[in-house]
């Protein structure tokens, strides 16, 4: 089959909407269950790019979570520790895969961005995956393949009409690619550059070392701006994405908005955030909403209202802006990675703040020299790629 009709377009006005192949060969992916419609398969097929790259440059399994093509998390199959157990809700005590370890990391970066996410896993999808997906609010999953018992689960998903989609994982595109805006087509190289350790060699700070597992974290930052929407910087920290900020005119409100999400992944794991009791029964979308709220700036006023009885099953003791500035300034060890370079050293100041150790950024800005003496003010190690990432 070379072609599929889709649900909709881009919107629900915009009818007929299908995907197909030019050359008239059979379609790589294959529909298992549902109908997705045409943001759908753009995650689909930037995810699943996503997560084969990074299972290739890593040698672990990978999965990511997409949003309006952009991801909201990546990670490769790390184990997954008591505490991250605990804020991705891990509720039950059964044997976690690699694949299933990638995807729940990945789930729970930035859960209120993922909310409604595409799911891809660059290994066939096991029950214990399907398991956790089941209880998520996720609109689709692509992966090369499916196991009986994962299936079985994914089928009992929004009654049946949960999108599953199979991609053949052998399946290359054409060297060159086109895309069409209002009436005119545009024609260029698929990005097929690779990245690896060996475009980290250029570190052009005093400090010079980067540990193995920073370089896989710079990996895991890279391989995810390439399918991020542009401008793009991404904060990784153990082989996950803990804050992307996609799609920022401005550099600089990139670093600040990633940096902003990597603070709040981090303070879900403050010990009063961790100690919070909630009302019995309460869906995993509301709980994300009161944590969500309890650790922002506002969450003083909604506790005070009595906001708070809906959510939590007694009042929660203030989370002050002190205690979680000073919680954030335990942070350390974090990866950034940028799709282009840093203009200003005030993306390193920011940087700095969410406990940067480590940074990779093409450069070539006229201020390199400025960016630099400010990694070296804070003892970072950072290095030079030579190649911008952009998408689009």
């Amino acid at each position: 089959m070379n072609e599929l009709q889709l649900k909709y377009g881009m919107n629900p006005n915009q009818k007929p909407a299908r995907i197909f192949m030019k050359d008239g060969s059979d379609l790589p992916v294959k529909v298992l269950q549902g109908r997705p419609g045409y943001i759908n398969f753009l995650d689909a097929l930037n995810s699943w790019q996503l997560v084969r790259e990074l299972s290739r440059e890593t040698g672990m399994p990978a999965a990511a979570s997409f949003k309006h093509v952009s991801p909201a998390g990546a990670a490769v199959g790390k184990p997954l520790s008591e505490t991250d157990k605990k804020i991705y809700f891990v509720d039950d005590e059964g044997e976690l895969s690699p694949i299933a370890c990638a995807y729940i990391r990945a789930r729970g970066a930035d859960r209120m961005s993922s909310y409604g996410d595409w799911a891809a896993l660059s290994e066939p999808c096991d029950a214990r995956t399907a398991l956790y997906i089941k209880h998520e609010v996720s609109d689709g999953i692509i992966a090369p393949g499916y196991t009986p018992e994962a299936l079985k689960i994914l089928a009992q998903k929004k009654k049946g009409t949960y999108n599953v989609v199979q991609i053949d994982p052998t399946y290359e595109c054409a060297p060159t690619e086109t895309k069409d805006v209002f009436g005119i087509t545009f024609e260029q190289g698929h990005n097929f550059f690779r990245i690896n350790k060996d475009l980290l060699t250029d570190v052009v700070t005093k400090n010079k070392d980067i540990p193995e597992d920073a370089k896989i974290d710079m990996i895991v930052s890279l391989i995810t701006l390439k399918y991020t929407q542009s401008n793009s910087v991404c904060y990784v920290k153990d082989g996950q994405a803990i804050g992307v900020g996609a799609g920022q005119q401005s550099r600089v409100h990139c670093t600040r908005l990633a940096g902003n999400k990597a603070d709040t992944w981090f303070l879900r794991q403050h010990p009063k955030v961790l100690g919070l009791k909630f009302v019995d029964g309460i869906r995993r979308a509301n709980r994300d909403n009161a944590i969500d709220v309890y650790i922002s700036d506002e969450h003083d006023d909604v506790l005070r209202d009595g906001e708070w009885q809906k959510w939590f099953a007694q009042k929660p003791e203030v989370l002050t802006r002190e205690e979680k500035a000073a919680w954030i300034a335990t942070q350390t060890g974090v990866t950034l990675g940028s799709d282009a370079f840093f203009p200003f050293g005030d993306n390193v100041e920011r940087a700095h703040k969410s406990g940067v150790s480590y940074i990779a950024e093409p450069g070539g800005s006229i201020r390199d020299d400025n960016v630099i003496e400010t990694a070296d003010k804070y003892n970072m190690a950072m290095c030079f790629t030579h190649m911008r990432l952009f998408h689009h």
